[in-house]
């Protein structure tokens, strides 16, 4: 990995839960991805909050120790940020604020999501905003580790 550009990514929670919960989804490359070093996903105490209670709904089936390994496949590569300031671009959905003002604070390279509220920001913002087929491109394109 030495040379290579370390991302600095806000991925959102269905972003992160679709890499975790569903290891043949399109996005399972990810986990590889930030356990490489390659990126360094940013989260804030609502980000994460937020990913531990989708973990517990009953849809997924998921045991409390199958919800424990899935955190410990992500928060451990994960930078915690402390998000003081808001981000000066507003979501029209309050609900995905938190992912604008996490990116904001923790000066993060891209905010990846296929959510189309936050895509519908992108060029709006200080960092990229972008789908995580396009994020995949990129790092491809980089050559960093998928």
């Amino acid at each position: 990995m030495t040379g290579q550009p370390v991302l600095r990514v806000v991925f959102d929670t269905n972003t992160v839960i679709s890499a975790l919960v569903f290891s043949a989804s399109r996005l399972a490359w990810l986990r590889r991805h930030w356990r490489s070093g390659a990126c360094v996903p940013l989260v804030c105490r609502a980000t994460v909050t937020e990913l531990i209670g989708i973990l517990e709904y009953s849809k997924f089936r998921l045991s409390a120790e199958r919800r424990l390994e899935l955190q410990g496949d992500y928060l451990p590569y994960c930078e915690s940020i402390s998000c003081v300031e808001q981000c000066p671009v507003s979501c029209r959905d309050a609900k995905d604020q938190p992912f604008l003002d996490l990116a904001h604070c923790g000066k993060a390279d891209l905010l990846v999501s296929g959510d189309d509220d936050l895509l519908s920001l992108a060029g709006q913002t200080s960092f990229v905003i972008e789908s995580p087929e396009f994020y995949r491109r990129r790092v491809a394109g980089a050559g960093l580790q998928l």
